[in-house]
């Protein structure tokens, strides 16, 4: 769906959002988030192949509150420069992330859960985004000895030195939700999270993407960090 301009109210203007990796559990969560939210404006979703809005929402557009605010945009994460134009937005959220499984290796891992969403925060920064949500995980330290967590930690330093007036950074656990495939660890640590320590129980994807939303809302300037516990509160 091309860009357009939809009709701003000078008085009390909404922010224009970006979302990249709003295909994925929490993204898809916080689309749906946005889009119903009367105090958000253009919600802006960055994909990798072309999408109907139904496909991308998994739901019948009717059914979902403010699907006209919604714009799909077709880009290469290779070459997100070349689409600059999307990324002239008030606020912008990555919830980009995959497997090492699925990515093949640790450089692909890295080049999908680091190098695609700093350079999505990167670009909207330049174009004025003030605020910026962010998905991370439980664990995240740049100095971590788990190469998951490290790449996470390392993500959160480079967005925190990019310069938002505002940075809400979610860490969940593991994430409870309708997933198209279930991997048999994911599986057991779902059936056994109530045995965890809290800072580890499980998250249902709503409960992260309401935390985002809410932080950014607040619009308090600085770096917040959305622990596993406080976002396991939210309802």
């Amino acid at each position: 769906m091309p860009l357009s301009d939809l009709p701003r109210d000078p008085i009390h203007p909404r922010p224009t959002v970006l979302l990249a990796g709003a295909t994925g559990l929490v993204g898809r969560e916080l689309l749906c988030q946005l889009l119903c939210d009367p105090e958000v404006g253009e919600v802006r979703a960055l994909v990798r192949r072309e999408l109907s809005a139904e496909a991308l929402l998994g739901t019948p557009v009717g059914a979902m509150p403010g699907v006209g605010k919604l714009r799909i945009g077709v880009v290469d994460f290779e070459r997100l420069a070349h689409h600059s134009d999307w990324f002239d937005v008030d606020w912008v959220a990555s919830a980009l992330g995959t497997t090492i499984r699925d990515a093949g290796s640790q450089a692909a891992f890295r080049r999908v859960d680091l190098d695609y969403p700093l350079q999505v925060m990167q670009l909207a920064h330049a174009q004025g985004a003030r605020r910026a949500m962010l998905v991370s995980a439980v664990g995240a330290r740049a100095t971590s000895r788990v190469f998951y967590n490290r790449v996470k930690g390392e993500l959160e330093d480079a967005v925190r030195d990019i310069g938002f007036e505002q940075v809400s950074v979610a860490r969940p656990s593991l994430l409870q939700g309708e997933r198209s495939v279930l991997r048999p660890a994911e599986r057991l640590g779902l059936a056994f999270g109530w045995l965890m320590p809290a800072p580890y129980k499980p998250v249902a994807a709503r409960q992260v993407a309401a935390g985002l939303l809410n932080s950014a809302k607040a619009g308090v300037p600085g770096w917040h960090v959305l622990s596993n516990t406080a976002l396991r509160a939210m309802r």
